[in-house]
């Protein structure tokens, strides 16, 4: 699950709306043959562009010239979580789980400002629109190299939701902005003044999806795998190893590596030892399980199954039988 909010400098978002929202009703025109897909948020479902751009360009109070109007929130499941969605609930069936995801991950964009009066989705003005498809771009390796043209739909699965939400809240009153990481003077004032962890958001769109639709997901899966290989040292990366061993030999294993694999990410165990004992009781079943060998009597030998152990006994007691 991949969750992004772009990013002021590049998101042209001191001004009216009306540009966005005019580029997210793309597949609106250009496929006629799509059922229309009209916005949402938390109250409506077919909500029309115009009163999209109408309100979140009138919700500005006491912003500057200078200062950002709106953010835009991408909700990205991967190909794994969008075929897993369309087994589950059919095509169709998966765009309004989508939908409503979002709606729950609105809820969780609320609640990381830490902000009295700020607690849900309903708290904030926003508008999502879900899409079915991504384009090629010029800034994609494949056009430049001329394999694709700009414009061009991308393979596989690709349904995500772009989310427009304001700078001020519903009451036009309180400024929130995901880009202020400031934690403030004091515990006070940063309640106050509010504050955001991009990153502590990003996390939550993925425990969300994992526990709403009860998604199994893979420890090389997660966002902290992914970060530990693209950002972590070599002892953080080490301990990644170890666990990613152990998640492959059964749910259990599985369960108590993705635990431990966030703590790996948050740089909290200085070694694999540390690690282990940190888990606890958890780590010596953990452990257990990384040194139980998979093969016996051989490199190349599988081990029986129970039911060929049975039904060997069974011919051998057989057997003893007809010689009686």
């Amino acid at each position: 699950m991949f969750i992004n909010i772009t990013d002021s400098k590049d998101a042209a978002n001191k001004g009216s709306s009306a540009g966005l929202v005019n580029y997210l009703e793309k597949e609106n025109r250009l496929d006629n043959k799509q059922v229309h897909e009209y916005w949402f948020n938390g109250q409506q479902i077919r909500i029309q562009p115009y009163l999209v751009m109408q309100s979140i360009d009138d919700n500005v109070a006491k912003l500057g010239k200078d200062d950002a109007k709106f953010f835009l929130v991408n909700i990205s499941p991967s190909q794994k979580e969008i075929r897993f969605l369309i087994e589950q609930y059919g095509e169709e069936g998966a765009k309004e789980q989508m939908k409503g995801f979002a709606v729950r991950v609105m809820d969780a964009y609320a609640k990381n400002f830490n902000r009295e009066g700020v607690d849900s989705n309903e708290d904030l003005l926003w508008f999502a629109k879900l899409e079915n498809y991504r384009y090629y771009s010029y800034n994609d390796p494949e056009v430049k190299q001329g394999l694709k043209q700009r414009g061009e739909r991308k393979e596989g699965e690709q349904m995500h939701v772009q989310v427009i939400v304001s700078r001020k809240d519903i009451t036009n009153k309180i400024k929130l902005s995901p880009m202020n990481t400031s934690r403030g003077k004091n515990a006070t004032h940063s309640k106050k003044m509010g504050q955001f962890d991009r990153v502590a958001f990003k996390q939550s769109g993925e425990n969300l999806f994992d526990s709403l639709f009860q998604f199994d997901r893979q420890l090389k899966d997660t966002m902290a795998y992914a970060n530990v290989q693209k950002n972590g040292e070599l002892s953080q990366r080490e301990q990644m190893g170890m666990l990613a061993e152990g998640a492959s030999q059964n749910y259990e294993s599985r369960s108590v590596a993705k635990e431990l694999a966030q703590g790996v990410s948050d740089g909290l165990f200085t070694t694999t030892a540390g690690m282990l004992s940190a888990a606890g009781k958890t780590a010596a079943s953990f452990l257990e399980v990384m040194l139980e060998p998979i093969y016996t009597g051989g490199a190349n030998i599988v081990p029986e199954s129970e039911m060929e152990k049975k039904k060997k006994r069974k011919k051998k007691y057989q057997g003893q039988q007809v010689s009686r």
